[in-house]
């Protein structure tokens, strides 16, 4: 699993710092989480291919998390893409994103696909063989979700000198990660756990930006392995938390503790701060794996 940070400053962009949005890598996914403006040269100075996205996923329609996604689907019409594009958002997206397609005569040559979330309550919004996608609903002041990405449990492992010896076929290598027993070259019938190791432990990410402090969303988030949640404001500044609906690095961390996630990643930072390793210095008392995203920074899990 790895996570690569696009933007992660709030509001306006600048020459040096860009608005939210990141592309995380699992089980053979490129999944784009926000697109906020600039998010296409981003994806292209971190050498990201664009074809590989196939799904989209925007909080919220506040404009520094989706201003730059009518902009990477006209390049991607552009580029004569093909592949369907599924993006999830909230209702009222893709009224937007038709409406500019319309006047503008850009209509796409692909197929692009809606799934517009009006729920309240967390619900499962992606699923294949390989990974699951929960909404986190989250407190903003607009209807906002943030993301839960899930693997699902791998395949088994195969433990090559045990299976040598026990003698088994080549063709039966794919039913042992399976997890099936399997008969050898005497006709003997193998146990599965005699040849095989377990799998991966399946790792899960929680994106969630922007909130409030809201204990509600504890429960879904409970032992995931990094989440990754909005720190907008330092201490001096927190008083601004209540009527923004946004969260101080002291609040990311209480429920980072709270939830007993693996690593916290905070993000989202006010542009009125120059120096954000502040942030970390005071989510850290309180949560002490912790990590702070930047533009361009990538992590691997």
């Amino acid at each position: 699993m790895k996570l690569t940070i696009l933007g992660c400053y709030s509001a306006t962009p600048r020459t040096f710092t860009n608005p939210t949005s990141q592309v995380l890598d699992i089980r053979n996914h490129l999944f784009l989480i926000d697109c906020g403006e600039g998010t296409q040269v981003q994806l292209r100075k971190n050498r990201i291919k664009f074809s590989r996205i196939k799904h989209i996923f925007i909080s919220h329609l506040h404009g520094d998390h989706y201003f730059g996604l009518v902009g990477l689907i006209s390049t991607f019409r552009l580029l004569k893409r093909e592949t369907d594009l599924h993006i999830y958002g909230p209702k009222g997206l893709k009224e937007v994103i038709t409406l500019q397609m319309k006047l503008s005569d850009s209509w796409t040559n692909y197929k692009l696909i809606f799934h517009e979330l009006t729920s309240k309550e967390s619900e499962l919004i992606f699923e294949d063989d390989k990974v699951e996608v929960y909404t986190i609903p989250l407190q903003h002041r607009v209807y906002t979700n943030g993301f839960l990405f899930r693997e699902k449990l791998g395949e088994r492992k195969l433990d090559m000198n045990a299976v040598l010896n026990e003698d088994i076929e080549v063709a039966y290598f794919r039913k042992l990660k399976q997890g099936f027993d399997v008969e050898n070259k005497k006709g003997e019938i193998v146990k599965n756990a005699s040849v095989t190791l377990p799998p991966e432990a399946p790792k899960s990410y929680a994106f969630c930006s922007d909130t409030a402090y809201d204990e509600d969303k504890i429960s879904l988030i409970k032992d995931v392995d990094v989440l990754y949640h909005e720190s907008t404001f330092l201490e001096k500044n927190a008083n601004l938390c209540e009527t923004t609906k946004h969260s101080s690095a002291k609040q990311a961390a209480t429920i980072a503790k709270k939830a007993n996630v693996g690593q916290l990643i905070l993000g989202h930072y006010s542009t009125r701060y120059d120096d954000i390793s502040l942030f970390k210095e005071e989510a850290e008392p309180i949560f002490a794996n912790v990590d702070l995203a930047d533009d361009g920074k990538v992590f691997e899990f």
